[in-house]
């Protein structure tokens, strides 16, 4: 294929730095380390074929797969004499004679910037579970909108999963400008409109960037045939995201236990994930519900005893008494504890199968 054998012969380029990050903005530490974030939105809106555009942009496709994407385009394409770069994330046999994606497909990679791990999710009404399975570990979701189609069912449908599993960073990427001329008002009208829809969501952050997956179009760079859009190009812009403010990382710490590890009798340790803040070994803690204080003794992350953990990280702690935590409890800071109360008010969405 001779529009492969032109890729092939190109290196992959990595994303270049947000502007931002030439103007003082903090963008160091754990609020931008590595970044899970999840592609999502309507069917056939290029959820895979962006994902298999980005991972070739970022240099995370060998020559072996480029090899391999050459048959397969063959096969199963839907881009014509094009690479499908969709085929390089959609590896069920079904989803590639459906040309549609059925599971969730994690991919991992890595540019100078910043590391990340990517979910690829099903449009569809049906897998809508999976779709919802894939968001409850991401920190940012990217939502595709064709730009010919403007906002669908599952537009508005997959904005609230998102924000329900606690998502508060979004980039919509309004894709397929190709097919409406790289027309500003279109772009502008569904910038408009999804605000509109998502008001009530609770949103950190909502960023818009007109792209064509298809053709890489203001995915790892500014292209020319968008002069009127004077945002970063979509990589640039996952790049340089904070996350997790700096103020947030500092402010009181909350590690819900999931899990009480106790291999022998000389180790108790509470493992969870750090829901919010950062802790450090000596700090004062006390224990929820039962509002028993201690400190913090030791944290074990993955690669060992570290000094000091943040919101997002994985760890086990000990404390310095012996004191009655379980798994459900939260361990926080003293200064800053969650009240403890006997109600709630909750939302729930409820996903039937048919």
């Amino acid at each position: 294929m001779a529009a492969l054998a032109k890729l092939k012969g190109q290196p992959a380029p990595a994303g270049q730095p947000h502007p931002a990050n030439d103007q003082g903005q903090s963008t160091q530490g754990s609020a931008r380390a590595l970044l899970r974030f999840i592609t999502c939105g309507s069917v056939d809106d290029g959820k895979s074929t962006l994902i298999g555009r980005i991972l070739y942009e970022a240099g995370a496709v060998f020559d072996d797969q480029l090899t391999a994407l050459d048959s397969d385009s063959r096969k199963f394409g839907t881009q014509g004499a094009a690479p499908d770069f969709a085929l390089l994330v959609d590896g069920l046999s079904a989803e590639r004679e459906q040309g549609i994606t059925i599971d969730v497909a994690y991919r991992y990679f890595s540019t100078d910037q910043r590391s990340f791990i990517v979910a690829d999710t099903p449009g569809h009404e049906q897998y809508t579970r999976n779709m919802a399975t894939g968001a409850s570990t991401a920190d940012l979701a990217i939502i595709l909108i064709d730009a010919r189609k403007g906002l669908l069912p599952q537009t508005r449908r997959h904005s609230f999963i998102v924000s329900l599993v606690g998502v508060r960073h979004v980039v919509v990427a309004v894709n397929k400008m190709d097919l409406v001329g790289y027309d500003e008002a279109a772009f502008r009208q569904i910038e408009q409109d999804y605000r509109r829809a998502v008001a009530g969501l609770g949103f950190a952050s909502i960023d818009f960037v007109p792209v064509s997956a298809r053709d890489g179009e203001n995915v790892t760079s500014l292209s020319r045939l968008t002069p009127w859009y004077r945002g970063p190009a979509l990589l640039p812009l996952l790049e340089s995201v904070l996350v997790v403010a700096e103020a947030e990382v500092e402010a009181g710490f909350a590690l819900p236990v999931q899990w009480v590890n106790r291999p022998d009798l000389d180790f108790r340790g509470f493992a969870g994930t750090v829901a919010r803040g950062r802790l450090r070994v000596g700090d004062a803690i006390a224990a929820l519900p039962s509002g028993r204080r201690s400190t913090i003794a030791r944290i074990l992350a993955p690669s060992g005893d570290v000094s000091q953990a943040s919101a997002g990280q994985s760890v086990t702690v000990t404390l310095a008494d012996e004191i009655d935590v379980s798994r459900g409890d939260v361990i926080a800071s003293v200064a800053h504890a969650p009240v403890v109360k006997q109600d709630l008010q909750a939302r729930l969405q409820v996903l039937l199968h048919h």
